[in-house]
Parts: C-alpha cells; sequence; structure tokens
C-alpha cells in the first residue's frame, strides 16, 4: 500500500485515493488508511518494544480527524502511564471470542500486512459474513460443526460461503500461532466446498468488432471520459488485471523493450507485455503535470477507480450483454490460447503463477491440436490411397 506523510485533516482524509496511507505528522504513527471506498483512522506504537496496531474507527460520525486524533492522544497517554490499552480494546481475557478474535486478526495481520483488495475480502468475510454467525461464540471453542453450520447457512452464495471458510481457517491458523487457540485445532480445516459456477465468458470475433466501433463512436462524441475507453482498450489488448491498469504509472512503462515492469501486483513483481496495439493506445494517452498515473483519476495525483459505470455504457453501445471488466482478460487468453499458444505460454502472459489457474482454458488449447490432428488423418488417409495428387494438395494448403 502506497503511503505518504501530511498532517491529517478534513481536506486531505477526502483526497486520500484508494489503496494509499497518510501518516500524520504531527502524531508518530496515527494514520489514515483508505481502501476500496471506506477509510480508517489507526495508531501504530510499540508497547514494551512490541509493535501494535490500533484501529481507531472509519470516518464518519464520531469519527473524524479532530476525534480520532483526541482518540489517538489518549492511547499514547495510558501507554505512558505504563498501561496496555491493547487488553482493554481486544478485551483481552483469557477467553476472547471470536468477534474480539476478527478484529485483532484484521489489525495486526491483514490491514497491516495485505494489499487493498486482500484486506476488503478478509473483511467483508469475516465481519459482514462471519461474525453475525458465530461472533459470541469463545474463539477457543469453535468447533468443526460451527464452521460447517456456518458454511450451510451461507449456501445460497457458494462462492461466498468457501471463501469465507478459507479466510476462517487462515484466521484460526493465525490463533493458534499468537496462543489463542491449541496447535492443530483449527475447526474450519476440512470442511466440503460447495460447488461453484465458474463464469467463462468470452467476446467473440463478432463483439470484439462491435466494441472496436463503439469505441471510435464513443471518442469521437466525448460521451464517455477518456482515460476510461484507454484502460479498457489496454485491458483488451494486454490481458493484464484491472487494478495493474488502473493504478499504472508512466515511469514502469518501458517502450524500447516493449513492456510494463510492475514494482507490485496481485503476485508481485510482474512483467507484463506488449503488443504494438497496446503501445498505440498508450501513445495517445497524454501526461498530466503532477500525476504519475497513466489513467488519471477526477483527484489531484489520482488515478481512475472505477470503471463500472463508463463499462456499461460502453457495453450498450456494442450491443454485447453479460459481460464483467474481467472477463477482457478472460478473452485475451482465450485468443491465445485458441490461436496455438500453449498453456504453459498462457499462463506467462497472465502472470499465473501456477499452471492449475490457467487450465480453464485447457479446452481452447485443444482447438489448434484438433485441427492439427485432422490434417495429419487426411494426409494418412490420402497415402493409403495412393492419391499422390491429394497430398500434393494437403501440402499446398489446398
Amino acid at each position: 500500500m502506497a503511503s505518504r506523510k501530511a498532517k491529517i485533516t478534513k481536506r486531505i482524509v477526502d483526497a486520500v485515493p484508494p489503496g494509499q496511507t497518510v501518516w500524520d505528522t504531527d502524531i508518530a504513527g496515527f494514520a489514515i488508511r483508505c481502501q476500496r471506498q471506506s477509510k480508517t483512522y489507526s495508531l501504530k506504537t510499540r508497547i514494551a518494544g512490541r509493535q501494535r496496531w490500533f484501529t481507531i474507527g472509519k470516518h464518519g460520525a464520531p469519527w473524524n480527524p479532530a476525534t480520532a486524533r483526541a482518540e489517538a492522544l489518549s492511547i499514547l497517554a495510558e501507554i505512558g502511564q505504563g498501561k496496555d490499552p491493547a487488553t482493554k480494546r481486544d478485551g483481552a481475557s483469557k477467553e476472547p471470542d471470536v468477534q474480539m478474535l476478527i478484529e485483532r486478526y484484521l489489525t495486526e495481520e491483514i490491514f497491516s500486512k495485505k494489499k487493498p483488495a486482500t484486506q476488503t475480502q478478509y473483511e467483508g468475510c469475516l465481519r459482514r459474513l462471519a461474525n453475525p454467525i458465530i461472533g459470541k461464540l469463545k474463539a477457543r471453542h469453535v468447533s468443526f460443526a460451527d464452521v460447517a453450520a456456518l458454511h450451510h447457512k451461507l449456501r445460497d452464495h457458494p462462492y461466498q460461503a468457501n471463501r469465507t471458510v478459507a479466510v476462517l481457517s487462515a484466521m484460526f491458523s493465525w490463533a493458534e500461532l499468537v496462543g489463542l487457540r491449541e496447535r492443530g485445532t483449527n475447526p474450519a480445516k476440512g470442511i466440503r466446498k460447495f460447488k461453484e459456477k465458474q463464469h467463462d465468458r468470452f467476446l467473440s470475433a463478432d463483439e470484439l468488432g462491435n466494441l472496436g466501433q463503439a469505441f471510435e463512436g464513443l471518442l469521437k462524441s466525448k460521451e464517455i471520459n477518456f482515460f476510461a475507453i484507454a484502460a479498457i482498450r489496454l485491458l483488451i489488448f494486454s490481458g493484464a488485471r484491472k487494478s495493474e491498469i488502473l493504478s499504472l504509472q508512466w515511469e514502469y512503462i518501458d517502450f524500447e523493450g516493449a513492456r510494463l515492469l510492475l514494482p507490485d501486483s496481485k503476485t508481485g513483481k510482474k512483467m507484463v507485455q506488449l503488443s504494438a496495439p497496446a503501445l498505440e493506445v498508450l501513445s495517445t494517452i497524454p501526461r498530466l503535470a503532477g500525476n504519475p498515473h497513466v489513467i488519471v483519476g477526477k483527484n489531484d495525483g489520482a488515478h481512475l477507480v472505477n470503471l463500472h459505470k463508463p463499462w456499461k455504457r460502453i457495453c450498450a453501445a456494442a450491443g454485447i450483454e453479460n459481460v464483467r471488466v474481467h472477463d477482457l482478460r478472460h478473452s485475451f487468453a482465450s485468443v491465445a490460447a485458441s490461436g496455438g499458444a500453449t498453456l504453459q505460454i498462457v499462463g506467462k502472459l497472465l502472470g499465473h503463477t501456477q499452471i492449475a489457474t490457467t487450465e480453464r482454458y485447457s479446452h481452447l488449447a485443444e482447438d489448434p491440436i484438433k485441427q492439427a490432428n485432422e490434417e495429419v488423418g487426411q494426409k494418412i488417409a490420402a497415402m493409403m490411397r495412393g492419391k499422390k495428387a491429394e497430398i500434393v494438395q494437403l501440402k499446398k494448403g489446398v
């Protein structure tokens, strides 16, 4: 997560973009952190040599720069008196409940170490889905049956149910490491996952053609933000993730090497190859003074955050339905796979770290194999019939 220093005021809080933390210049460790939408005040300090994080609260009543600053000073005052506010805030008894465990896990392990998208996912699974069901149970005594019942209760939404169990498993493993549960007692292990409906939506050649025409018309009419259209065109031509394109900075682009050198992505440091059409899109984008980002947002120095609305309008103009922005990445991969690229190459293009992630395109990679198999079979059949003319024609591709 990017960070900078400034005195935390309402103006600073309003302007902080997603994925950034602003550290206060007056109170050491006092910060405002913005995830995708919500903005949270926190304090990082040390107690008896151990680093501790305190989540003060989300921006909005009762928390604003003044009240959050006062709370930060109050916490520091308690520490100065030799007290440990963490024991009060974490309900530090020998038997904390799951709600207390969730807050401590998010504060100490997730908000301080994970990327914004992961933070949002973990927070949603734990606070919104798990806490209402098992939040009052004692963390040490949550059983397999408790987690299985939670999983079953979420059965109408298989993906969310499975992700919530996975996140709970990570949290309870952490609880074992910090002594809040006995080792080897993770109650979320062994839960049988629900079958998830995989969303395989690839744009056809006709749909890609319609998109191209829609872009031309929308650029001329200026109905949609230019940078939004540029972002979507880059997604189509690069196969990159939405977050990688939206947060792209000019310094990450190697024009001579025709590639993006991303210092950080979902899978860590990453290189994205750029085709000539992708480079052409980049050449049309103006650089704005004072903004390092390629896809510029509304706020000074920030990048565009949301493509949902412009994408819906583009789809309407192109006459295509049921396509998410993320499906542009799938479409890029499908064109590569059906064109003869091996799954290994497709995985490299997409930046996958495991071949299993690329397996969803295996049926597309079979198309050129089937074609080659058909050609071999036809040649052999012609040879067996002794028809040399047919063999010559097949060699020539007639």
